[in-house]
């Protein structure tokens, strides 16, 4: 049998225009979905999403170094190109944009984009410039890339409100896309970082996703808020998690802190924590 074409991969932003051009001529709709490689089911879905709402595909594919702290993992993230085109050949996706970090800064590169009030709580505070990377970054893939779409997942949801904020802020003419949270059977919210797991750290994990729908339930029951705050990051450390960074309810728009007492509308639950070497994060609507 025929093996696949193999998916077309563009490195620098002319080529990447010039293909995004010769389509938008021809009258067609982009999306991009934004990604670091190491693909799993869940940016897979992110593919699909985008497909359906346009007629032409760009993923990227940059492992960004300025969104990594000094001490987290930007050296052992994990890189394979050749089986991530692979898979987004076959979730339908029509072009690769992997540029170089040479590319994306060249020398004496000296802007950075800063999103304040969403940026600042949960990740932005256990995370110090974390979300002006990924701001940054963000909106220069839209810039190069000027997709009518772009595909996020919920997973990460902090970012794709960041994201949202970022695109109105600067009028950026795309409309931004979330894609809900993939999961193993078991609950776990798939990420990159799971293969970080043992496998009795990978029997825990499911751990995160059962404590934010308990506390989800006992929150719609009128439970005070900081009460089941407090038991489910009590939870979390019984499970054998290292460290909780946050588990709390936020307002979902802007991320805004809720009252102590019971919710009086829509909220978000979110929670960060570290088990072994993986940090996971997850998050549900309440």
């Amino acid at each position: 049998m025929p093996s696949d074409p193999p998916l077309p991969i563009v490195r620098t932003v002319a080529d990447l225009r010039a293909r995004v051009a010769a389509w938008k001529g021809a009258g067609e709709r982009i999306a991009l979905v934004p990604t670091m490689g190491a693909l799993h089911e869940g940016h897979l879905s992110l593919i699909r999403l985008a497909r359906a709402n346009a007629a032409r595909v760009v993923a990227s594919l940059f492992v960004n170094p300025t969104q990594f702290g000094p001490n987290e993992d930007f050296a052992a993230y994990p890189r394979d190109e050749t089986r991530d085109a692979a898979l987004l050949a076959k979730a339908g996706c029509d072009l690769l944009y992997a540029p170089g970090v040479t590319d994306m800064y060249p020398e004496r590169f000296a802007t950075a984009v800063t999103v304040r009030g969403v940026s600042e709580p949960l990740d932005g505070a256990a995370r110090p410039g974390h979300f002006t990377g990924v701001a940054t970054v963000v909106a220069k893939l839209l810039l190069q890339c000027g997709p009518d779409v772009a595909v996020f997942g919920e997973k990460d949801y902090q970012q794709l409100q960041v994201i949202r904020r970022l695109v109105v802020d600067l009028d950026i003419p795309v409309e931004v896309l979330g894609g809900p949270t993939a999961r193993a059977q078991d609950g776990l919210a798939l990420s990159s970082r799971n293969a970080y797991l043992t496998p009795e750290q990978r029997r825990a994990a499911p751990e995160l996703y059962a404590t934010l729908q308990a506390a989800a339930a006992r929150l719609r029951a009128g439970e005070p808020v900081a009460d089941v705050e407090v038991a489910a990051r009590d939870r979390l450390m019984a499970a054998g998690f290292q460290r909780v960074d946050y588990v709390e309810a936020r307002r979902p728009d802007d991320l805004a802190r809720l009252g102590p007492g019971p919710i009086e509308g829509p909220a978000r639950l979110l929670a960060a924590a570290v088990l072994g070497r993986a940090r996971l994060i997850d998050n549900l609507e309440v």
